[in-house]
């Protein structure tokens, strides 16, 4: 819309300023003006949908005052209740935990760990590199969510896992010989899960900063019990202890069932006469406490 002439010189011309300005052409052009600008104030009574922005009067608005706004407190609200439980979330299920002294007590009996197996040091213990989420994180197939393959990579970065409710054979340690079928038990126990997915079912840190837990491991669509399979191979006792001895709810007789069998048949370790069968814990009696082996087994 163009701005009207105040000061028409032709009768077309003032005609026009009179059906702007809502005057007619007797009023002067003093007349005229004051006319004009009396339209423009009314303008200003416009709903408060319709007037411009007062600035003034945000700029000296507090935050407290943006704040506490009505308008403001539920998608505050809304915001910092989502971002509280993303991390929430995070640190429950998708932070990982580098070394066993980082699991916190009330993670025990209640959480799993999920990981890869990065070596085995013995019949019955190996470590793990924690990965959670598994692969619907991402671990395995996002470039930055890759398991370390060299030792110095993952030095302080596993979880030293000992397999709860069963006992394997001895290897050396400090100028010990090695129990019969030592071997044996470390070469399968190396073949089943170096390398392999694992899910650990934790139970509490021994005094040798490993977790002692029950590990699960898929092998095609069936999911297996390590620490099962090893008693039906003959190649680990279940595990006797005055007290501290560990199980999964319902197991240890399952355990016991496993070890039986593998006796009936005579694998593994039982294929030995009983004048010649020694077990993990009666080699540890004869050897010594059973504290320094099994701190040599930790190391």
């Amino acid at each position: 819309m163009r701005w009207p002439s105040l000061w028409a010189s032709y009768p077309s011309q003032q005609d026009e300023v009179s059906k702007e300005l809502g005057t007619n052409t007797s009023q002067t052009p003093g007349e005229a003006l004051d006319s004009f600008l009396s339209t423009s104030k009314s303008a200003s009574t416009l709903p408060p949908s319709r007037k411009s922005t007062d600035w003034s009067s945000f700029l000296t608005t507090t935050p407290s005052q943006l704040f506490f706004a009505r308008e403001n407190i539920l998608p505050t609200a809304v915001l910092t209740g989502t971002c509280l439980a993303f991390y929430a979330f995070y640190r429950s299920y998708l932070r990982r935990i580098p070394v066993a002294g980082n699991i916190s007590p009330g993670f025990f009996r209640k959480r799993s760990l999920v990981g890869r197996v990065t070596s085995v040091g013995d019949g019955d213990n190996f470590r793990v590199f924690h990965t959670p989420g598994g692969r619907l994180a991402g671990w395995g197939w996002l470039p930055w969510r890759r398991v370390p393959k060299e030792k110095k990579e993952l030095k302080n970065k596993t979880i030293h896992i000992r397999l709860a409710g069963v006992d394997a054979p001895e290897l050396a340690h400090f100028g010990r010989p090695p129990q019969p079928f030592s071997q044996e038990a470390l070469t399968w126990l190396t073949d089943y899960v170096l390398n392999r997915r694992i899910r650990a079912y934790v139970y509490k840190r021994d005094q040798y900063d490993r977790v002692v837990a029950t590990v699960y491991i898929w092998k095609g669509l069936l999911r297996r019990d390590v620490g099962l399979q090893m008693l039906r191979a003959g190649l680990a006792t279940v595990y006797e202890a005055k007290s501290g001895a560990e199980f999964g709810v319902g197991l240890e007789e399952k355990y016991r069932k496993a070890e039986w069998w593998a006796k009936l048949r005579k694998k593994g370790m039982w294929a030995a006469t009983k004048k010649n069968f020694e077990s993990p814990r009666e080699y540890k009696t004869r050897h010594g406490s059973e504290t320094t082996v099994e701190a040599a087994k930790g190391k």
